[in-house]
């Protein structure tokens, strides 16, 4: 199969991991100008979630979430780049046909209602990418 053959994914968000939401906040709405979202919580992932504009900030809840050991190991920035799709279990299968390695195998919730599903970095030159299916 082509890799072009179920067409282009445009870019949906960047998501930068922080120890404070409401400082980066603060701090990317004065940068961007645009207005942050209301704050969310994602139980199941570990995190508090605010976006503004393309950039999604992420606030560990613990420090054993995945949010947390990454920025215990790292320390606060770039967390992972996230590509819009329109059927994102086609795309997981597709991208596993081609040896790419899944973190998910199958779509989860995310942020906003929408289906979400990560690629793990090993396959994608040591970046987390995420594939984002918009609810609706």
């Amino acid at each position: 199969m082509n890799i072009f053959e179920s067409g282009a994914r445009d870019l949906d968000h960047v998501a930068i991991a922080v120890s404070s939401l409401e400082e980066a906040l603060g701090l990317y709405q004065l940068v961007s100008g645009h207005p942050g979202s209301p704050v969310e919580t994602l139980e199941s992932q570990g995190v508090r979630v605010a976006f503004c504009g393309p950039v999604e900030l992420l606030e560990p809840l613990r420090p054993d979430s995945p949010v947390g050991r990454f920025l215990a190991k790292r320390g606060p920035g770039l967390h992972h780049i996230a590509y819009r799709c329109i059927d994102l279990q086609s795309d997981l299968d597709r991208l596993a046909a081609q040896g790419v390695e899944l973190i998910d195998a199958r779509p989860r919730p995310g942020a906003r209602g929408h289906q979400v599903a990560f690629l793990h970095p090993r396959s994608t030159g040591g970046i987390l990418v995420e594939l984002v299916q918009h609810a609706g």
